[in-house]
């Protein structure tokens, strides 16, 4: 963990936290872009729509765990630097729970407000029916989505990047052969390609449950599941809250929009929010990109804050500035270049 955030090279320790938060943010994109991308080896455009419809409430999910995940991080990252290890372990139980039981609930209303949200999407009376069977299976594995997610800021703050970088690489691997067998193979459609997303998180949570069990089991004071630690106070709730929620309402706020430009656009029919919805994805990378890298840097920072190292703290944020600058700027050259290809995949 020491090596992570004491690291003295700015760069390479930006770059150390950065690049697996990037790819976590690019998670939920790179799962629905597969599931787009077997769904429209179908030639159907309404099965297309059906996804892209979705997508802004999948972000939504993750954005909720994103409340306790992302506070929970930078609130133990703080409280590392002050050498609070035994604070920082009751948070990250805290935090554990706190996503599993948010988890649970989205479980439940989602399934009972299932058609509601089917409309409010922008489903119409082609792809009702498709968007209606995608949402269902995503319900169903909230629980896993929200805890896959929450795992992988947390692992990160307590310098488990490792672990946090496989889970995430495991459950695309798992959802993109599970959607090759779904869809292309037993042509379950958009069921199947929900039910490979909720099998791919499934996964991801087993595989970082059973590291916490490893470090738990090994004295590793930082990562209790014993529900017994389960103690929170209304400071740390508090805390993790008032970081948490603006974090998560980036992404909350994206998805919103998108719901409603959704609506617009259904008025012209699936083909119409079929190819909106795969110039949308495209769009998203560079934006979740550097989201990813403001969100990995922040455990960094917090841990500087910590330590009162106000210097290093400074120079982190900069250099993190200009790196984002940058890659958003070879991605809008990039796009240029090579847009055509890119859209031909999914035609």
């Amino acid at each position: 963990m020491s090596s992570v955030f004491e690291e003295k090279n700015i760069s390479k320790s930006i770059m150390r936290v950065g690049l697996p938060a990037m790819l976590g943010q690019l998670t939920t994109l790179i799962y629905n872009i597969a599931d787009t991308f077997f769904v429209s080896l179908t030639k159907e455009p309404a099965t297309i729509a059906a996804v892209t419809l979705c997508a802004p409430i999948l972000l939504i999910i993750m954005s909720i765990a994103c409340i306790f995940g992302m506070g929970g991080s930078s609130v133990i990252a703080r409280l590392l630097g002050e050498d609070k290890k035994e604070e920082s372990g009751t948070t990250i139980n805290f935090c554990i729970y706190a996503i599993a039981i948010a988890g649970i609930f989205t479980l439940v209303s989602g399934l009972i407000f299932l058609q509601p949200l089917a409309n409010i999407s922008g489903a119409d009376a082609d792809n009702f029916a498709y968007t209606c069977d995608y949402l269902k299976w995503i319900f169903i594995g909230a629980p896993f989505i929200m805890l896959a997610n929450g795992f992988v800021h947390l692992l990160r703050s307590v310098g488990m990047i490792k672990e946090s970088t496989i889970g995430l690489v495991l459950g695309n691997i798992i959802n993109m052969v599970l959607d090759y067998v779904f869809i292309a193979i037993l042509e379950w459609g958009t069921a199947g390609a929900a039910l490979a997303t909720s099998l791919g998180f499934v996964c991801a949570t087993i595989y970082y449950i059973a590291c916490m069990i490893r470090e738990e089991y090994s004295g590793n004071p930082l990562v209790p599941l014993n529900p017994r630690r389960f103690s929170p106070n209304a400071a740390m709730i508090r805390n993790i809250i008032s970081i948490g929620i603006p974090g998560a309402l980036i992404t909350v706020l994206m998805s919103v929009s998108n719901i409603v430009l959704n609506n617009y656009i259904s008025i012209y029919g699936s083909d119409a929010v079929a190819s909106y919805g795969i110039a949308y994805k495209l769009d998203m990378v560079p934006i979740l990109l550097s989201v990813g890298l403001s969100q990995g840097v922040a455990p960094l920072v917090g841990y500087c804050y910590g330590g009162n190292d106000r210097k290093r703290m400074y120079e982190i944020i900069k250099h993190t500035i200009l790196y984002a600058m940058s890659f958003s700027l070879e991605c809008l050259l990039f796009s240029f270049r090579r847009c055509a290809f890119i859209l031909v995949c999914f035609y």
